[in-house]
């Protein structure tokens, strides 16, 4: 009984640390930019193995830097209830397991938060751990931080091409432009890209990443010109 008192007592303390070192993080990061991700450790470790030029381009900006474009595009093609939900879009998740059920396969139902939450605070793959501490981040920034931060912390840190990461590193890279400067069809070329980035070309677009840019810009024309931060929910 004494040995199993101490696991319990130390097994307390460590979720208690736990606990307040993430809530901590998730509120540093409310106000300050995310230098580097999980993800960026782990490709450079890998292009470093498989004997690659090591690349990781990366550069913040705020996200009145980023055209209002590329925002619009990268609601319409990931999470088109973004300003709707608190974290989860429930319907996508249902409708991914009916599907899984049958046997089809299907895009998993993660939102712009649930993304953010990966990229910023843990690392790729698909076990129950870390889809666990997926949801457990994804409530922490939704409950501390607003629709407009969520946005600019994503579109900084999210992979968008091989060893590019943020919507800044992104445009210099595929067009040779700063983020803000941006047009729709460029937008919506980045947006296309986003389901594998490493394996995908925004430019000069594939036929397939073509297909996808001209299914984007039909919902940036179904949506509207822009994202209202201030009507979240």
């Amino acid at each position: 009984m004494f040995i199993l008192a101490k696991i319990i007592r130390f097994l307390l303390r460590i979720t208690i640390w736990f606990l307040i070192l993430s809530i901590a993080s998730v509120i540093f990061f409310r106000f300050v930019p995310v230098p580097l991700t999980p993800l960026m450790i782990i490709r450079c470790v890998e292009q470093k193995s498989d004997g690659k030029e090591l690349r990781l381009k990366h550069d913040w900006v705020s996200i009145e830097e980023i055209n209002e474009k590329l925002q619009l595009a990268v609601v319409c093609s990931e999470d088109q209830n973004y300003l709707k939900h608190d974290g989860f879009d429930w319907g996508a998740i249902k409708k991914a397991m009916a599907q899984n059920k049958k046997g089809k396969r299907i895009r998993g139902g993660s939102t712009i938060t649930q993304q953010t939450a990966k990229n910023v605070f843990l690392w790729p793959g698909r076990s129950y751990i870390r889809k666990g501490l997926e949801a457990y981040f994804t409530f922490l920034i939704e409950l501390f931080w607003s629709k407009e931060r969520i946005m600019e912390v994503y579109l900084n840190s999210i992979e968008m091409g091989d060893g590019v990461y943020g919507a800044e590193a992104a445009a210099r890279f595929w067009f040779k432009k700063s983020a803000s400067k941006l047009t729709k069809d460029e937008a919506s070329a980045i947006a296309a890209i986003l389901p594998n980035p490493v394996k995908y070309i925004a430019n000069p677009p594939s036929k397939y990443v073509q297909s996808r840019k001209n299914w984007i810009k039909q919902q940036m024309n179904f949506w509207g010109n822009d994202l209202d931060y201030e009507d979240e929910k």
